[in-house]
């Protein structure tokens, strides 16, 4: 029984996360409006999403022969999915890439989609303790 609501919940559980971690690097992006030479980024979501439900998320590790060296992504990883960097609109003269408006729109746009895949969550175990109601 267990595993039949894990699976009925795996695609909204991972999504809702991939959502979390998104907001979080948004977040930063909006933080570090202002940081001279900060480059934006995010994830491609699709892929992302994609790649959770495949099993495919993990990744490798680079083989090093020291502490000291570096990921082969400059971005890291949210979840298996690479973080990417944004392309700049306008390029300014500090070599920051963050353009607000881009940033408050996607951020808006994640926390939407986040609620509604909580609210998804909430109707789907109702109506699973509908069902086991006698």
């Amino acid at each position: 029984m267990i595993n039949k609501l894990d699976e009925a919940l795996r695609f909204q559980q991972a999504a809702l996360s991939l959502r979390g971690a998104r907001q979080e690097l948004l977040a930063s992006n909006i933080a570090n409006a202002d940081t001279p030479g900060f480059k934006a980024k995010d994830i491609d979501f699709a892929s992302a999403l994609k790649n959770a439900m495949s099993g495919s998320a993990a990744k490798l590790p680079m083989a090093t022969s020291s502490a000291m060296h570096l990921e082969g992504l400059a971005g890291g990883q949210i979840m298996g999915a690479p973080v990417l960097y944004r392309r700049p609109d306008q390029p300014s003269a500090d070599g920051n890439t963050v353009n607000m408006d881009v940033e408050r729109a996607q951020s808006a746009d994640n926390a939407l989609r986040y609620e509604a895949g909580v609210r998804f969550v909430s109707d789907e175990l109702k109506d699973m303790t509908a069902a086991l109601q006698p």
